[in-house]
């Protein structure tokens, strides 16, 4: 029999999903307030059904932000035994409004300049980072069967708290995207003036601006959502731009040689991919059988940049233990089990190959 989810919000992500979903072999069901979005999914192979499923073991709620709480509020009343996350990329206030131990704030970190269901793409997660974000009242069994599905799209699960998501993305997305919308204001204004302008902007101006051409409508609840995060990391990015200025104004060769060299060698080590087996260890990690224990787990090994491939827990059919199966770099798992030492853990690792 197949497995059952709920997509609410039918666009780009939602439609994605709804296709990485089918594709593995889920029966899924859509929500839309424009029916015809709905129409076109089921065209374009996105769902099975449209309305709400009783039976969806998840719900993925893909719609701006602003909406968000009110229809994971509405999809856990759909599904009375289902776990319910969201697509996001916002999330402390997000996951503050839904006090429900069956939700998982969440943030898939894929997009495209394509705008709603036609753009659609059931490859669109595979190794893309996809953010989980549990809060306070999140069940570990929420976190622990969400995350796994996320895994089955082959997408890389990261685990942090919501406020240090938002500070994080606020960095790595939010400023970048009007970074870029301002670069391309700029270049079209000037191209009032030179007409060559916008010819010559191709190479590394194309580059750097392509995610401007993402969907706008988005970006007002974004800002407004996460306004603190965005406007100190806006701060920062002028007073670093200041020193650039200077250091041209005034041809400060040495700081200008510094600061390129040492952006290009942060840029090359941006992490790819997953290791080898043979480079994988087991960490297992002995622990109360009560809520929040996955999810503290997991945020740790994020704080201490140790990447989780794999994670599953083992309930012990007596008393209130259980078992923490993580997959992490070889090299890395000494870093982990010292941090989970320190705060009273008793982990023991291996390799992987070991049966």
């Amino acid at each position: 029999m197949s497995r059952r989810a709920t997509v609410v919000g039918v666009g780009l992500i939602g439609g994605s999903i709804g296709m990485a979903l089918r594709e593995a072999g889920w029966h899924v069901s859509g929500v839309d307030a424009d029916e015809a979005c709905c129409t076109r999914g089921l065209e374009l192979g996105a769902l099975d059904a449209v309305g709400w499923d009783p039976a969806a073991e998840v719900t993925f709620v893909a719609v701006p932000v602003g909406m968000i709480a009110g229809l994971v509020g509405e999809a856990l009343d759909a599904s009375p035994a289902g776990f319910v996350t969201d697509a996001g990329s916002v999330k402390a206030a997000i996951v503050e409004a839904v006090d429900d131990p069956r939700f998982v704030g969440g943030h898939p970190m894929a997009g495209s300049e394509q705008d709603g269901i036609e753009g659609a793409d059931a490859s669109m997660f595979r190794g893309a980072n996809w953010v989980l974000t549990p809060g306070a009242a999140t069940a570990d069994d929420a976190f622990a069967g969400v995350r796994s599905v996320v895994r089955s799209l082959d997408a890389e699960v990261v685990t942090l708290s919501p406020e240090r998501h938002d500070a994080l993305v606020a960095l790595v997305s939010h400023v970048p995207h009007l970074t870029a919308a301002s670069l391309v204001g700029l270049a079209a204004r000037r191209s009032e003036e030179h007409s060559a302008v916008l010819r010559l902007a191709a190479g590394g101006f194309r580059d750097m601006t392509r995610i401007a051409a993402g969907h706008p409508g988005i970006w007002p609840d974004i800002c407004a959502e996460n306004r603190t995060a965005i406007t100190g990391v806006l701060d920062d990015l002028i007073g670093a731009l200041g020193e650039v200025r200077r250091e041209v104004v005034e041809s400060d060769e040495a700081c200008l040689l510094e600061r390129l060299e040492s952006a290009r060698a942060a840029r090359l080590s941006l992490p790819t991919g997953a290791p080898p087996p043979s480079d994988l260890l087991e960490v297992r990690v002995p622990v109360l059988d009560r809520k929040g224990e996955i999810a503290s787990v997991a945020a740790l090994a994020t704080d201490l940049d140790v990447n989780i491939y794999d994670l599953e827990i083992a309930h012990s059919a007596e008393g209130d233990r259980g078992v923490i199966v993580l997959i992490v770099d070889a090299p890395l798992a000494g870093r982990l089990t010292e941090g989970l030492e320190g705060l009273d853990y008793r982990p023991t690792s291996r390799p992987l190959a070991q049966g």
